[in-house]
């Protein structure tokens, strides 16, 4: 569910209307329901009830301070994955004590910056990245809390470019060598152990590679904890799913996927830590572009729109669908032709869907891409110099600009010149 909805013929944005917001700010923008964010966190927060857990937000999925703090004042933990996620995490309120640090490729500086500043554990993917954790926490006079993240080697029956479980990919180490990894952790001084890490992937559609991968996790657990390692918390990662499409099977409702954390996991006593992402985030917010041009082709026609690949990466990087759907809403019965729908980059890649059915659209009308709250705003970028396209948060009849569009002047001006030119 969101709060998405048409009212009296127009979409809304909770109680606002997309056509009042894009008279504001222009389009293209991204626009985000503070109830749906807060409604998504609570089901997960809901699912483990009666267990001690933790619900350690995902930012990379969207990481705007305004989104960061809705959810840390629900009580959101943070799961972040760079040394600039830290800080945003941190500039957002959250305290060190919920932000968990993920990640393959940690540096020196990041990890002395979430030592010094306060962090609940570093989730280690490595032996490399464990001797340096060490080294800096030496350094600084601190003892480092650490997980080590495992790889059960799990298809999780994903895409395969967001698969992280299975032994060919670059995340974890094998579950095959976890005991001596965590030998090699209990003898440096400037670590604490304090459990174990797995994530097998995103938009998982199904709860049984979960429950593979956490059976595997139970049984590590026990074997750890007789060789006298004090696993005491248990993160499982994030990756539950959400419909991308009004008419395709709903994945697992969060109840469920918690449900099965209980089964598998409860009789350990462990402290429980999830980190979605997607599913708090991605119904949340839409992408609202509209029509520069209508063009009529050899064998098909086209919607020209203003937003771009550049804006919304997902269809060009993972040929991810978004249902997309028009701002005004079409009459009943009214008879919808196939587009291709596309961004004005001089790519063919720039092409959001291929003979989509969309309503009779004409130059100046608004679409909205739903579903494109998560690993949209945060994988844009400034190809072919198009402008970071506006952020927006509702709450109930308001809305607020959380982040601006940036001016040419202002993107131009970033370049250096060098002396000799």
């Amino acid at each position: 569910m969101d709060h998405f909805l048409y009212r009296d013929g127009a979409l809304f944005a909770e109680d606002v209307p997309i056509s009042e917001i894009a008279a504001a700010v222009g389009t293209p923008f991204y626009v985000y329901s503070t109830a749906t964010l807060l409604r998504h966190f609570k089901l997960f927060d809901d699912a483990l009830e009666g267990t001690d857990h933790l619900v350690c937000y995902a930012m990379k999925a969207a990481s705007n301070q305004a989104i960061l703090k809705t959810l840390a004042q629900a009580g959101a933990g943070m799961d972040v994955v760079s040394g600039g996620e830290y800080m945003r995490a941190k500039a957002a309120g959250v305290p060190g004590a919920r932000i968990v640090f993920s990640g393959v490729g940690k540096t020196a500086d990041e990890i002395r910056t979430a030592l010094t500043g306060g962090i609940r554990q570093f989730n280690v993917e490595s032996e490399p990245e464990m001797q340096v954790i060490n080294a800096v926490a030496l350094e600084l006079g601190k003892v480092a809390p650490i997980t080590v993240r495992v790889n059960p080697d799990v298809d999780a029956k994903t895409h395969a470019k967001i698969a992280t479980g299975k032994s060919e990919n670059k995340f974890g180490i094998p579950i095959s060598r976890a005991r001596e990894v965590y030998a090699l952790a209990a003898s440096l001084p400037g670590l604490e152990v304090i459990g174990i890490d797995v994530h097998i992937g995103s938009q998982l559609t199904e709860l049984e590679p979960f429950e593979l991968a956490y059976n595997k996790v139970a049984e590590l657990t026990e074997r750890l904890r007789s060789e006298g390692h004090n696993i005491r918390r248990l993160d499982l990662g994030g990756g539950l799913g959400i419909p991308y499409t009004r008419s395709n099977d709903a994945p697992p409702l969060p109840v469920e996927y918690g449900a099965m954390i209980k089964k598998t996991l409860g009789h350990l006593g462990c402290e429980i830590e999830i980190e979605p992402g997607r599913l708090i985030a991605g119904n949340a917010g839409l992408m609202v572009s509209k029509v520069i041009y209508v063009k009529s082709g050899e064998d098909r026609d086209f919607l020209i729109l203003d937003g771009a690949m550049n804006d919304l990466i997902r269809p060009a990087m993972y040929e991810a669908h978004h249902d997309i759907v028009a701002v005004e809403e079409p009459a009943v019965g009214v008879e919808q032709r196939p587009y291709d729908i596309v961004g004005p980059v001089c790519e063919s890649g720039d092409t959001f869907a291929k003979q989509r059915n969309m309503p009779p659209l004409k130059s100046g009308d608004l679409i909205a891409f739903r579903s494109a709250g998560a690993y949209g705003a945060v994988m844009s970028s400034e190809y072919n110099t198009r402008p970071l396209i506006p952020e927006v948060l509702v709450n109930g009849d308001q809305f607020a600009v959380i982040r601006e569009r940036p001016s040419f002047d202002e993107i131009i001006n970033r370049d250096t010149i060098p002396e000799w030119l």
